[in-house]
């Protein structure tokens, strides 16, 4: 008779995650002695030693990884049962999970929300910003239904669907030379010097694509944490970057506006394609889809094609 159950296995992938017994007993919501005598339980039932314990730090043995990304696996089809089951009431109904990249979501997430409110009034978005690494390991881990990321992302095992491409914007500051141009062209950025984000962000590599394609280089000196300090170091005169509409377009009336200008390119503009991700087999697909339908037809993404063609944004 199996005496297994899905709460040990909950504690299980806790220690692995967290390496520590007391951060995994609060994740679970659970005493940390608790928890600890159910995994030795576990431990004496299944034979093995899945847990190392020293007075610094808990690994897992050989053994207890290979047992617990299994359980990672059970747990995660037991939710989609789960979800599968409330989804056949009514699928645009409870929690959602979705995650945002940071370059995408408190510029996109103030049109989202309202309109998901307004539509689908029983559906629940929980919101998590991450970076794109982040994100991929929390969906694949079951921790997410859904992420809004930058096409493309590595891996396999996602499905997706399109949502938007949405150009970039050169930023400068006052007085700078480009700004005598309307539009610039994407050749005037040779041999310039473009500040950009610090690693893991996918708009630093989309950036960096950008400055190789026409001979610009990174400012190694400067290496910005957020969209915001990246556009506070164009209006100090520290240097030019790129910005993609959304974020562009929510700067104006932001402290410092006016000592940054923005210039569309007449030619060649370069552009980001954003899209949802999930699992594939996932009983959420549904709703995702829709929640994927209404980021499309949101007015401040519809307005994105036009710029792309070279519209002017506010500045």
């Amino acid at each position: 008779m199996i005496q297994i159950n899905f709460r040990d296995l909950r504690y299980l992938v806790a220690v692995a995650d967290h390496r520590h017994f007391g951060r995994a007993a609060a994740a679970c919501y659970v005493s940390q002695p608790t928890l600890s005598t159910q995994i030795k339980k576990l431990e004496q039932y299944l034979g093995v030693q899945l847990v190392e314990r020293t007075n610094k730090q808990v690994m897992l043995t050989p053994i207890g990884k290979m047992i617990a990304e299994r359980a990672r696996h059970v747990l995660n089809e037991v939710a989609d049962i789960v979800d599968t089951a409330r989804a056949a009431g009514d699928p645009m109904m409870g929690d959602l999970r979705l995650g945002l990249i940071p370059t995408i979501g408190p510029y996109l997430l103030p049109h989202l929300i309202p309109e998901l409110r307004a539509t689908y009034p029983r559906l629940r978005p929980l919101l998590y910003e991450e970076q794109t690494a982040r994100l991929l390991e929390r969906l694949r881990r079951g921790e997410l239904d859904a992420a809004v990321m930058a096409v493309p992302v590595p891996g396999e095992g996602l499905m997706h669907a399109s949502l938007f491409h949405e150009p970039f914007y050169l930023a400068l500051p006052s007085g700078h030379p480009l700004t005598r141009k309307q539009p610039v062209e994407i050749g005037d950025l040779t041999s310039e010097q473009i500040l950009l984000l610090e690693e893991g962000h996918c708009l630093r590599d989309q950036a960096l694509d950008v400055c190789s394609m026409v001979g610009a280089r990174e400012d190694a000196e400067f290496r910005a944490t957020s969209m915001e300090t990246l556009r506070q170091m164009v209006a100090s005169g520290a240097g030019i970057t790129l910005l993609p509409a959304l974020a562009a377009e929510a700067a104006a009336g932001l402290p410092n506006s006016n000592s940054v200008e923005l210039r569309c390119f007449s030619d060649a503009t370069p552009t980001r394609e954003m899209a949802l991700y999930w699992r594939k087999g996932s009983a959420r697909e549904p709703t995702i889809r829709a929640v994927a339908e209404v980021i499309r037809e949101l007015d401040a993404v519809k307005a994105l094609a036009g710029e792309a063609a070279g519209a002017p944004v506010t500045s």
